[in-house]
């Protein structure tokens, strides 16, 4: 049944048929998901007899009801407190990330009230309680303009009455003196506001759904004043930044002259401290009772919890309870601890921290309070930050870097001939790219941060300039950072956090990889790479691109020899001087991994790669080679193509050319029996890459055993090898057991399946993809999150037909989705054997796979 209030609206009565309106108490029917997450975190601290106020909690349905203009019998409600008392109504959503409309305090306050505390906590404090409830109100209820009140001096008795007199000719109504009708009032604007527009769009972009639900809690307020010690203050156990155990918070004493009302920073210490007094000296039964209420609280909730708290008359009240705040390194730590402790499993510790968090453990971070001056900013396509002077080439970048200064590599977008200019530089950024460019793939393999697609800076790489959003000019030289997280472009230098892998960080790994269920190898293309992946506890490596061995200054020279040769023996002369190159990468490697696996796919990038494109760059070529640069710029011009990543390139190369192929096998194979004679046994894994036809493989595999015959015959060794596929191309997925009859393992190079699938370049698509995923023509960017639908049924069908004819063929993917959560749970699902990412994006890879069999494990148990 429904009635009126005192100013019209209409009120319902809690029923059996209506929401709640609920009494906390230890067996109150109350829930995260209906009462939100504080209701229920006061219940729990109701339970374990902490001296909490009276508290009522409204249900997510119930202030639903409130945003559309109902009401609960507000009287009702003011009967569970005592008469007088002051009340402050806070938010209470299901997770507490998604915010909610700020708290008010001191509803309740009136004139007659005013008048009452004047005698108790005197008249300077209690008219200060009344001044600031009524701007409060005044602003977040009536709506009215907070710049009413500037031209009200002081805070005493004349500013109360200006105030009252203010929003009397304001509201066009005398402020609201019965309580029932401020509260009302407040519960109506809170619900509203957190239905609003602007509300549901900000919660939504935190993660929350488009229906997420708020509660709200009315709590008797503990003032924290009185003629005793008095104060308000929060305290926790564990130092939020280290995560390591230390008693900590803030404390402010209305007792000791330090005003606890005005906002201001001065405040007291906790514990014992030669610079000032402290808590435990001025209330030492309540900081001792604190003390333990918070041991209790860690305990029984299974969480650090940072305690707010007020003292009134030396007597302690306990108002809320929230989770500690937490760098990334404090909660690794934490939830180690709570696990060591016996308070947690070490399941559920696992099952804590998010995997993307890794990221900030394994990279030096920007510090959360440093400013930024933000340049530009594109896709952070490789986390962690980095400060340097900005240069414009490879070759700036490597003298920089022999004289010991970082630097920033600027390119419209890079290519496998900027690779040393990138070990080099402490950051990469580009015009162009997405997820899966070239700078995003190696950035993240060598750790470096990396933004990519900052297409709204202009780069002027010819006049060695960069012009950032707001006409601000960064030339060569100017220090910037590069924030490969956020994918802010930042001017100048900022506060870092260093990158902390500590015993806490081995353990907790240790702990989820006893629950994984699936392989996680990293892929790697130099020693340091694999030094790198063995450091992170890789299960061997899933992918060495040889193609970047081949762009080092002693070995570009016969590349390019190799490929001006006019017959297959001039290109075998010109390999032959590579061959013991090739052959000493791959025997420290071996030696790295010590028998674990190593998977090298053969050359892939067509070779116009290996040519310069500018005049100047062919005339020194032609000076190198003695030919007329006639000859060189013939040369260059009949490798080209329309579309090079479609054009003569992996397979389809080492077929044409397959002099090239050959020596790659003889290194291998080499290189395993010089492995074997120095203790490390290893059985390579040889992956030929592109292919599309069960023909190709037939054609490769023949001249890789007659390699591996020759060579076997030359050293009088045995040595075994495995032959497999880069699975890029949907027809390979769709041939997948014609290719699986004559390979041993097929591997899924999502990058250009998902290229080739959707028809996109993968280079390109950063350019207008922001706005796809924003319209919903893609739920996300397909080459930062793998699509399961469209490439993931072409997977699905490779896997049932590769499996068909040849159960036992090994499969897994090897593109720069294989560190994502949602695609490992698709790899698990289809039946892969393992994943293979950027070295950085092993431990974050480990992790989230974990996760995922445990929660498969606890959904079975459940069932």
């Amino acid at each position: 049944m429904l009635r009126a209030d005192s100013r019209g609206a209409a009120v319902q009565k809690p029923g059996p048929d209506n929401p709640d309106v609920t009494l906390i108490t230890p067996t109150s029917p109350m829930a995260t998901p209906t009462h939100g997450g504080r209701a229920k975190c006061l219940q729990r601290l109701v339970r374990l007899n902490l001296p909490v106020p009276r508290t009522i909690a409204l249900s997510f349905d119930t202030v639903h009801q409130l945003a559309g203009g109902y009401l609960p019998d507000v009287s009702d409600i003011l009967s569970n407190f005592e008469d007088r008392a002051l009340l402050c109504v806070r938010p209470s959503s299901e997770v507490p990330d998604w915010g909610g409309p700020g708290a008010v305090l001191n509803i309740g306050m009136n004139t007659e009230n005013h008048t009452a505390l004047c005698a108790r906590i005197g008249s300077p404090a209690a008219t200060d309680i009344y001044l600031r409830f009524i701007q409060n109100y005044a602003v977040n209820v009536a709506r009215l303009d907070a710049g009413i009140f500037d031209e009200i001096d002081g805070t005493g008795a004349d500013a109360l009455k200006a105030a009252l007199s203010v929003y009397e000719d304001e509201a066009e109504e005398p402020f609201p003196q019965d309580p029932a009708i401020q509260l009302a009032q407040i519960l109506r604007s809170m619900a509203r506001a957190w239905e609003g527009t602007s509300a549901r769009l900000l919660r939504q972009a935190k993660g929350a759904p488009v229906d997420a639900g708020l509660g709200l809690v009315v709590q008797q307020m503990a003032l924290g004043l009185g003629s005793g010690e008095c104060g308000s203050g929060v305290l926790q156990l564990v130092n939020s930044e280290t995560g390591l155990p230390q008693i900590t918070g803030r404390y402010l004493s209305q007792s000791q002259g330090r005003e606890a009302l005005d906002g201001g920073t001065a405040s007291i210490f906790l514990e014992k401290d030669p610079r000032g007094p402290s808590l435990e000296d001025l209330a030492p039964e309540a900081f001792a009772a604190l003390k333990e209420h918070a041991a209790l609280v860690r305990t029984r909730l299974r969480e650090e919890m940072q305690i707010e708290f007020t003292i009134e008359d030396g007597a302690l009240h306990i108002l809320d309870g929230v989770r500690v705040e937490r760098s990334a390194r404090a909660a690794l730590r934490i939830v180690v601890r709570l696990a060591e402790d016996g308070i947690i499993s070490k399941q559920d510790a696992v099952m804590r921290i998010e995997p993307r968090a890794l990221s900030e453990l394994l990279h030096r971070q920007v510090a959360a309070n440093s400013p930024r001056d933000v340049l530009g900013h594109g896709i952070g396509a490789s986390p962690g930050a980095a400060t340097g002077k900005v240069v414009f080439t490879s070759e700036a970048a490597q003298a920089m870097s022999a004289r010991g200064e970082p630097c920033v590599l600027v390119r419209r977008e890079t290519s496998p001939e900027d690779i040393r200019g990138m070990h080099a530089a402490a950051a990469v950024l580009t015009e162009r790219g997405g997820m899966t460019s070239h700078a995003a793939v190696i950035g993240r393999g060598l750790g470096l941060p990396c933004v990519v697609g900052a297409a709204n800076m202009r780069f002027q790489i010819n006049r060695r300039a960069l012009t950032a959003t707001d006409g601000r000019v960064v030339k060569e030289g100017d220090e910037i950072t590069v924030d490969g997280s956020s994918g802010q472009v930042l001017a100048g230098s900022v506060e870092m956090i260093e990158a902390t892998l500590d015993e806490t960080f081995r353990t907790f790994m240790s702990w989820a990889d006893a629950e994984r269920d699936i392989g996680v190898r990293a892929n790697a293309d130099t020693p340091a790479d694999a030094k790198t992946a063995l450091h992170f506890r890789a299960q061997g490596i899933g992918l060495v691109r040889t193609e970047h061995m081949f762009f080092e200054t002693e070995r570009m020279t016969p590349m390019r020899e190799m490929i001006f040769a006019r017959d297959p023996k001039d290109r075998q002369a010109a390999l032959d001087l590579i061959l013991p190159m090739q052959r000493a990468d791959f025997l420290e490697l071996f030696t790295i991994m010590q028998g674990q696996p190593v998977c090298i796919r053969l050359f892939d990038p067509p070779l116009h790669e290996f040519l310069p494109a500018t005049r100047a760059g062919q005339r020194e070529l032609a000076e190198a080679l003695g030919l007329p640069i006639s000859d060189v710029t013939r040369r260059v011009e009949s490798l080209s193509e329309y579309n090079p990543m479609l054009g003569m390139r992996g397979v389809r190369l080492g077929i044409t050319v397959p002099e090239i192929y050959d020596m790659q096998a003889r290194a291998i194979f080499e290189a395993t029996v010089d492995a074997a004679a120095e203790g490390v046994t290893i059985v390579p894994e040889i992956m030929v890459p592109l292919v599309s036809a069960k023909r190709e493989v037939e054609l490769v595999r023949a001249r890789v055993e007659a390699v591996a015959a020759a060579v076997r015959a030359e050293t009088g060794e045995a040595f075994g090898y495995k032959l497999g596929v880069m699975v890029e191309t949907p027809r390979a997925c769709l041939r997948s057991g014609d290719i699986a009859e004559h390979s041993h393992f097929l591997s899924f190079g999502t990058n250009d399946l998902t290229q080739m699938t959707y028809g996109l370049s993968r280079d390109d698509a950063g350019r207008f993809m922001s706005e796809y995923v924003r319209q919903g023509v893609f739920a996300e960017d397909p080459f930062h999150m793998l699509d399961t639908e469209g490439v993931g049924e072409l997977l699905r069908l490779a896997v049932v037909r590769g499996r068909a004819a040849r159960p036992n063929v090994v499969l897994s993917i090897c593109g720069e989705h294989a560190a994502d959560a949602d695609s490992i749970a698709f790899c698990r699902e289809a039946g892969f054997d393992y994943v293979s990412c950027s070295p950085f994006r092993v431990p974050v890879a480990r992790l989230a796979a974990a996760q995922l069999a445990l929660t498969d494990k606890m959904q079975y148990q459940s069932a």
